[in-house]
């Protein structure tokens, strides 16, 4: 491997980190802290998800996924609704009051992106995101046993 590749990680540490930074900055006058935020966000992608599936989305213990929705639903953004095929089981819904703040959360971080991205062009950044792309499948394959492919090369 090339020795000018061996600290991308730590710079892909330092950009999240500084991106994470930024827009908490940002969304302050919301008062909801980042796990509040992730939930919001994954609820709205997948309105209807239950506290398990969201623990595993978001990689969390269910029960600290299950604080984080008392208080959201204390707050009034979420709404736990049963199941109607299983009585055990709450479905997680947005409220009005969510989509707004949900609304507002997906034009800072557009606002972010775009301010991020200044100076990148198209082909840097689409080559950017294939790399990224191959970086994950083969960090999965690797997780999951199987053969991650070629190494990386450069042109």
């Amino acid at each position: 491997m090339n020795t000018s590749h061996q600290s991308f990680a730590y710079t892909l540490h330092d950009v999240t980190c500084l991106f994470r930074k930024h827009f908490d900055r940002r969304a302050i006058r919301y008062a909801l802290t980042r796990a509040q935020w992730r939930a919001l966000k994954a609820i709205r992608r997948r309105e209807g998800m239950s506290q398990t599936e969201l623990a595993e989305f978001l990689e969390m213990e269910a029960i600290a996924v299950g604080r984080v929705i008392d208080r959201l639903a204390a707050a009034g953004f979420v709404e736990r609704r049963a199941d109607p095929n299983d009585r055990r089981c709450w479905r997680l819904h947005l409220t009005s009051r969510a989509h707004a703040v949900t609304d507002d959360m997906e034009v800072l971080a557009s606002e972010l992106r775009r301010e991020a991205l200044a100076g990148v062009s198209t082909a840097d950044f689409e080559a950017f995101e294939r790399v990224l792309g191959k970086i994950r499948s083969n960090l999965s394959a690797i997780e999951s046993g199987t053969e991650a492919g070629a190494e990386f090369t450069s042109s």
